[in-house]
């Protein structure tokens, strides 16, 4: 290799051969090391341990650091990477920051508590690192808007980790949907079963000497350690996430945005009941939305619909000629009263994923982005910041898709974005 051209460009470069090749087999393919992607893995909880397990797995990665503001998690990550990648020369780090300023990196992943995911992959944008971000992109809408903008002013690549969207089932939805097999979509009905787990009352105490609380919580309202709002269960606290719902819209809902990409939404009307114990998100919500021509419903309780009771997460297509019932791995499809799983005279159109980190690494290699790119998932994500919006105000509330605001409406548009605290305000 010419020793004038660094090895970022040689990988920018080399772009077009690697598009190429992005659906063979992967381990049918060996990386020379000067054409290997180094990636760093910024929150290595249960999420971040997968990513790690993901991107060892292929062979034009080598994971260069890892990150956590738990001494703990980062430890036993590096113990564990160390047995996915022998003789691993990663380094660990508690500020992220510190991972951005290291020239050789050439991409992160983030799997972070939501509240954290904006500000991360805003400053590996302007550090111009790319980016693989685990779901539900945001935190709230104005930060989904920062991060777009930011990504096109600084030509980065970002994947969401929605990796459900990868598999041959979503694909082939997406195929017959498309084709007009059912005819015209006007109604679509997604749902999530079960409830989150019970708290109990809130456990103050000091926080452990491993854990950097006050970087936890980081443009979070400050709030007093609990074991219970720390790790997993972060998701069950308004201040981080969103409950169950927030947890899997982006898995379900995926399949209507990519199939019918609805458009136009008008009104947004979300119930629910709240959690006991110190966790306050949502017990259980319901959440109806009306677009142009199309009503989506989101239930947490199976509909009333053929064959939905028996799936825990699902998606009911209505269109004027027959419906489509999915969840991650099956489909029916009913025509004229005849229920099948395929129709073999669509054909397939789609290019199958190589997998969805394999998509992310031939996107960085490619400078083509990916399938669940950012600008997709904004618009998957803004209706599930907005139905949360509703619940917590308890009313039905008018939209302007244009603008992203809401009509007439002061109370409401505020929850459009939180201040940071100012101490942990970075971008």
């Amino acid at each position: 290799m010419n020793k004038s051209i660094n090895r970022r460009d040689f990988i920018k470069q080399g772009g077009t051969a690697a598009f190429s090749l992005a659906f063979l087999p992967t381990m049918a393919r060996k990386a020379a090391p000067s054409d290997r992607l180094r990636i760093a893995h910024i929150g290595v909880g249960g999420m971040g341990n997968n990513h790690i397990k993901w991107f060892a797995a292929l062979p034009e990665v080598e994971i260069a650091a890892l990150c956590d503001v738990d001494e703990e998690h980062l430890n036993s990550s590096l113990k564990n990477l160390e047995t996915l990648q022998p003789g691993s020369k990663a380094k660990g780090y508690k500020d992220f920051r510190h991972i951005l300023d290291l020239k050789d990196i050439d991409a992160i992943t983030c799997a972070t508590p939501d509240h954290w995911h904006a500000q991360i992959a805003i400053l590996a944008f302007e550090a111009g690192k790319d980016v693989y971000g685990e779901k539900p992109l945001a935190y709230d809408v104005r930060e989904g808007q920062k991060m777009l903008k930011s990504l096109k002013r600084h030509d980065r690549i970002f994947q969401l980790g929605n990796q459900i969207h990868a598999g041959e089932n979503f694909h082939r939805v997406v195929e017959i949907i498309q084709s007009g097999a059912i005819g015209k979509v006007h109604t679509v009905r997604l749902w999530k079963t079960g409830l989150p787990p019970e708290l109990g009352p809130a456990k103050i105490q000091t926080p452990p000497p491993t854990l950097d609380w006050d970087m936890w919580l980081g443009p979070a309202p400050y709030a007093e350690y609990t074991p219970q709002r720390a790790h997993f269960t972060f998701r069950y606290f308004m201040d981080y996430s969103g409950g169950v719902f927030q947890d899997f819209w982006c898995h379900i809902a995926d399949i209507v945005f990519w199939s019918v990409a609805p458009k136009g939404l008008k009104t947004i009307y979300a119930r629910g009941e709240a959690s006991t114990g110190i966790g306050d998100a949502p017990l259980w919500l319901d959440a109806d939305y009306e677009f142009d021509g199309l009503n989506l419903y989101w239930t947490h309780i199976p509909p009333d619909v053929p064959g939905a009771a028996k799936r825990g997460i699902g998606a009911y297509f209505e269109g004027d000629k027959g419906t489509l019932l999915c969840d991650y791995q099956t489909r029916e499809i009913t025509i004229n009263g005849q229920t099948m799983t395929d129709i073999p005279d669509v054909p397939v159109t789609l290019i199958r994923s190589p997998g969805h980190q394999q998509n992310f690494v031939n996107a960085v290699k490619s400078r083509i982005q990916p399938e669940s790119n950012l600008e997709y998932a904004r618009k998957m994500t803004l209706p599930m910041h907005l139905a949360l919006i509703s619940y917590r105000l308890n009313r039905k509330l008018n939209w302007n898709s244009k603008r992203e605001k809401f009509i007439h409406d002061k109370e409401a548009n505020q929850y459009l974005h939180r201040e940071y605290r100012k101490k942990w305000d970075l971008i």
